[in-house]
C-alpha cells in the first residue's frame, strides 16, 4: 500500500530542486516505490574532502533533499509544508569516487512530524551512511522558490 498523497514525480523533485545546494551537488531523484524515495549524488570535487573522500557533509545533505522530498509527498501540499528539524548520520564506510544512491523509507509519519531513515550505498551496494531525518510539517502550503 502507498503512503504518497499523490503520485511521486522524481523529474518534479529534480526540476524543484534547480538552483538549490541539491542541484550544486549533482544530486537527482531517480525512483520511487511505494514506501521509499531514492536518488544518487556522484562522489567527485564538488561532494569530496581535502582528502579525496566524501564529504560527511555531502551525504548529509543527499539524506535531508530525499527525506525532505519524500515528506512532501506524504502530504497535501495545497494545504501543508515541510522543514527539517533534526538530522544525524554515521558514516560507515569511505566512497572516493562513483556515486552514492540513498533510500529514505520513513519510520514514523504523524501529523506535525515525520520521521525518515536514509540508508546510503556506493556503487557496490556497501552501506556508507546511515541518517535519521526528523521532519516538521507545517500548517502553511508549500511553495516553491
Amino acid at each position: 500500500m502507498s503512503i504518497w498523497f499523490q503520485p511521486v514525480d522524481v523529474a518534479a523533485a529534480t526540476k524543484f530542486s534547480r538552483n538549490t545546494v541539491s542541484e550544486l551537488l549533482g544530486i537527482e531523484f531517480t525512483e520511487a516505490g511505494d514506501d521509499f524515495i531514492r536518488g544518487r549524488m556522484p562522489v567527485d570535487g564538488r561532494t569530496k574532502q581535502p582528502a579525496g573522500l566524501l564529504h560527511g557533509g555531502a551525504s548529509v545533505v543527499l539524506a535531508e533533499s530525499l527525506a525532505s522530498w519524500g515528506a512532501c509527498f506524504v502530504i497535501d501540499p495545497s494545504k501543508q509544508s515541510c522543514v527539517g528539524l533534526e538530522i544525524n548520520a554515521n558514516h560507515l564506510r569511505a566512497v572516493r569516487d562513483g556515486h552514492v544512491t540513498g533510500t529514505a523509507r520513513p519510520i514514523h509519519l504523524g501529523k506535525t512530524t515525520q520521521v525518515w531513515e536514509v540508508r546510503i550505498h556506493d556503487d557496490q551496494d556497501r552501506l556508507s551512511c546511515i541518517s535519521r531525518v526528523t521532519m516538521a510539517i507545517l500548517d502553511t502550503p508549500f511553495r516553491p522558490a
